[in-house]
């Protein structure tokens, strides 16, 4: 029997949500060890089965909330020829959903490449952003394409949208904390109203998604010079210019401050923020791990570590 494995992984923006969708730049991580899984085999039932955490039945029968990827698997197979295949797709994943960690994208990214190695065709990088931007689209309607280009790189990546896109060597003498807020995320919401922010006030709107565009060059600098404390401050600024645009929220802002006042060089939220994760750059590994731990008492639900490069 014919079979098929697709993998991908987590992403968290260190620095440039936002002003990422106005062309400015960003930085974004990806966590390798966040995973998601998908795993094809065939099947002589005629039928073309789902299994995942949301929904397990018919593909065609899948619900609203799995709309991009049956649109992506629809649009695979068509283009194929191989619309009437018949195989049962299983998607599991680590990845907390709307906790600005990519989760849509990470499944977009593990699809195709599981289709592709089950029916034996060649991928290129290029094509795999492509294909993994349909099911972007349907789910965020103007998507970056930060999320797909880190879920599908194994190196911390700077993007300008339409204009840079390359993977950034990552060697910092630090680690980073994630740590989940318990608040799902409101990506739409937040997205919708810088939008409408940028309509009705747009001299002082743009101002704060220039210098969030100037702070993504600063932390640039920073991180090819090994230099932490720096890092902390920008994230520390960065936050500051969210805030202000109006995309934390008073639980964020509560658990940031605690972060910063149990020793974190630097904290802010990392996604489309009014929830979801936020990070804090730490020293090392243990500071990290006793952070960690008193955020939890404070209703931080899940944390990850991340050592910041080869140190």
């Amino acid at each position: 029997m014919r079979s098929g494995n697709g993998e991908s992984h987590a992403k968290i923006i260190l620095i440039g949500e936002h002003s990422v969708v106005y062309e400015q730049p960003a930085i974004a991580l990806p966590l390798s060890k966040v995973k998601t899984k998908v795993h094809i085999k065939e099947s002589n039932e005629g039928r073309q089965i789902l299994h995942s955490r949301y929904f397990d039945g018919e593909l065609l029968r899948s619900p609203a909330s799995l709309s991009g990827i049956k649109h992506l698997i629809n649009y695979i197979l068509d283009a194929h020829s191989v619309a009437n295949s018949s195989f049962v797709m299983t998607i599991t994943s680590d990845l907390p959903a709307e906790r600005g960690m990519g989760s849509s994208a990470a499944a977009a990214i593990a699809v195709v490449r599981a289709l592709y190695a089950y029916f034996g065709w060649h991928l290129t990088h290029s094509k795999l952003l492509q294909l993994a931007n349909i099911a972007e689209k349907d789910i965020h309607g103007n998507p970056s394409g930060l999320d797909a280009a880190t879920s599908a790189s194994s190196q911390p990546v700077w993007m300008i949208k339409n204009k840079e896109l390359f993977t950034l060597p990552l060697k910092l003498n630090a680690c980073l904390l994630i740590c989940d807020s318990g608040i799902k995320g409101r990506t739409g919401e937040a997205v919708a109203s810088v939008k409408k922010r940028m309509e009705i006030d747009p001299e002082t709107t743009q101002t704060l998604i220039d210098r969030l565009g100037k702070l993504a060059f600063a932390a640039r600098t920073q991180i090819a010079n090994d230099d932490s404390l720096g890092l902390g401050k920008t994230f520390n600024l960065a936050q500051a210019q969210l805030a202000t645009l109006g995309v934390s929220n008073k639980q964020l802002d509560e658990l940031i401050k605690t972060s910063l006042a149990l020793g974190a060089l630097g904290s802010k939220l990392t996604g489309g923020g009014r929830g979801g994760c936020f990070i804090s750059l730490v020293k090392n590994q243990k500071t990290a791990n006793k952070i960690a731990q008193q955020l939890r008492k404070k209703g931080v639900t899940e944390t990850w570590i991340q050592p910041l490069g080869n140190h």
